[in-house]
């Protein structure tokens, strides 16, 4: 039977890979074949644990430190990474953060911007320092990941974060029917209330038990979860869905 995953020796950028979902999506796509750069700021034990495995489970994986923030960071996390495997064939922007619950009286402007750039501009700078090898070679994915606050607004103080990710999906949209023509395929994965480091930061034992109470399945996800709907957007089984926005939250919200 053919296998339409096709994933066998892609090269594959994952930003935010030291834990949570971009560290489940990482080891998949090693465990698929793959060739892994592991993007990381300040979590490098993560990282190197996930690359790691990777190499224990025979898969290739390098990782790297970089500020996704900083335009010049980024452009050195896609040279090294190229330089290491080869020209990325799938691009994963997976960094992001809330940073800090601020209501609309107490969040300041650096805060807002910083919020801003680590969610959406990292996405945008990222893709464009990808664009140019894919466009050559007509060929290449990009999926971003968003979040269910795109859609309902996030608990309270996460006013920047929604907004960043729900200007995440739109970008993904514009994105997608750019760069259709050449052969690229951009979509985005929005997590629902997923088991991770952001919620051990950002939410309490009690608010994650009663998130499970108004999720269909009972359940809050995890983040392999997500990643197996990452993975199946960069691979040949989806190669006719561009610009969507897939849902990954057990039913919290439908669409």
């Amino acid at each position: 039977m053919r296998n339409y995953l096709k994933i066998e020796r892609k090269i594959v950028l994952v930003t935010g890979a030291s834990s949570g979902i971009g560290a489940a999506t990482a080891t998949l796509f090693g465990g698929l074949g793959a060739k892994v750069a592991i993007g990381f700021h300040s979590n490098q034990k993560g990282a190197e644990i996930t690359r790691d495995a990777i190499r224990a489970a025979g898969g290739t994986a390098v990782c790297f430190r970089a500020d996704v923030q900083i335009p010049g960071e980024i452009e050195s996390l896609v040279t090294r990474t190229v330089a290491e495997l080869g020209p990325i064939d799938v691009l994963v922007n997976n960094a992001g953060s809330l940073i800090e619950r601020a209501n609309l009286v107490t969040q300041t402007l650096e805060s807002w911007d910083s919020v801003m750039n680590l969610n959406l501009r990292s996405a945008f700078l990222c893709a464009q320092s990808v664009a140019n090898s894919m466009i050559e070679r007509g060929a290449g994915c990009i999926v971003n990941v968003g979040s269910i606050a795109a859609h309902n607004g996030g608990g309270p103080g996460s006013g920047a974060y929604s907004a960043a990710k729900a200007a995440v999906i739109t970008l993904t949209k514009s994105l997608a029917k750019e760069l259709a023509p050449h052969g690229i395929r951009v979509n985005c994965v929005n997590p629902g209330v997923i088991d991770t480091p952001f919620h051990e930061v950002f939410s309490t034992p009690e608010a994650m038990k009663n998130f499970a109470k108004m999720i269909p399945l009972g359940r809050v996800g995890n983040p392999m979860e997500c990643a197996k709907v990452i993975v199946f957007l960069s691979s040949d089984a989806a190669s006719y869905i561009i610009g969507e926005s897939i849902e990954v939250n057990g039913g919290q919200l439908m669409r």
